[in-house]
C-alpha cells in the first residue's frame, strides 16, 4: 500500500500531477486544493495518497493532509460515490463545510458539487453522520450561524464556489455587522464584486 509520497513537481495537470520520485514519474489525482498550492514546476511535495485498484485499472489519489485523505476514504464507503466523484466533493467542499453540511444533515450543500444529486447528497449525509462525529469530534466542525449559510449560498449562486466563499466569511472582520445584507455587502466588497 502505496500511503505517502514525496518528490517534485514533474508536470501539472487540470486535475492531476505528476510526481517524480526516485527518478519515476507517478501520476496522482489531487483536489483543486492541492493543485492551488502548487506553484510552480519542480517544488518539492509531499501527499497523503489513497491508493485504489478497480475494475478498469490502478490509480493514485494524493492530498494535503491525511484527515483530507481520510474523509476521501470515507466518502469512497458511500453507495454509488467512487473515486472521482469523491474527489470532486473535496474539490468544491472544504472539508470543514462537508462536515457542517453532515452535522446539520443539510444535502443540499452537497448539491452544489458537480455530479452529486439529491439522493446521493443524502446517502452521503446519512452515512457520514456519525463517522464524522467520531472521526473529527464536536471541536473539529466548523458551525456557520443561519446568517453565513445564507450568504455562502448567495456567493454560489452568483458563481462563487463553496470554499471561495467560506474564505471570503473567514476574511470578514470580528466586528463586521451581525445582519445578512450588511455581511454580505461588505463580503463582495472584499471579494472586489
Amino acid at each position: 500500500m502505496i500511503t505517502s509520497l514525496s518528490g517534485s513537481v514533474l508536470k501539472v495537470g487540470r486535475d492531476h500531477l505528476i510526481l517524480q520520485v526516485g527518478g519515476v514519474g507517478i501520476q496522482v489525482w489531487v483536489p483543486a486544493r492541492v493543485l492551488g498550492q502548487v506553484d510552480a514546476v519542480g517544488r518539492p511535495l509531499t501527499l497523503h495518497t489513497s491508493f485504489q485498484l478497480r475494475e478498469n485499472g490502478v490509480s493514485l489519489y494524493g492530498f494535503g493532509s491525511e484527515d483530507d485523505r481520510d474523509l476521501f476514504e470515507l466518502l469512497l464507503g458511500v453507495s454509488g460515490i467512487g473515486p472521482r466523484l469523491a474527489l470532486s466533493v473535496l474539490s468544491t467542499l472544504s472539508p470543514d463545510v462537508l462536515a457542517g453540511a453532515v452535522a446539520r444533515e443539510e444535502p443540499a450543500v452537497l448539491q452544489r458539487v458537480p455530479g452529486v444529486g439529491k439522493k446521493t447528497a443524502e446517502r452521503i449525509v446519512f452515512h457520514l453522520r456519525d463517522k464524522l462525529a467520531v472521526e473529527r469530534g464536536p471541536a473539529g466542525l466548523a458551525m456557520l450561524s443561519d446568517v453565513d449559510a445564507e450568504i455562502i449560498a448567495a456567493l454560489t449562486s452568483l458563481g462563487y464556489s463553496v470554499v471561495e466563499a467560506q474564505a471570503a466569511l473567514q476574511r470578514l472582520p470580528a466586528d463586521a455587522p451581525p445582519e445578512l445584507d450588511e455581511r454580505l455587502r461588505l463580503i463582495l466588497t472584499l471579494l472586489g464584486a
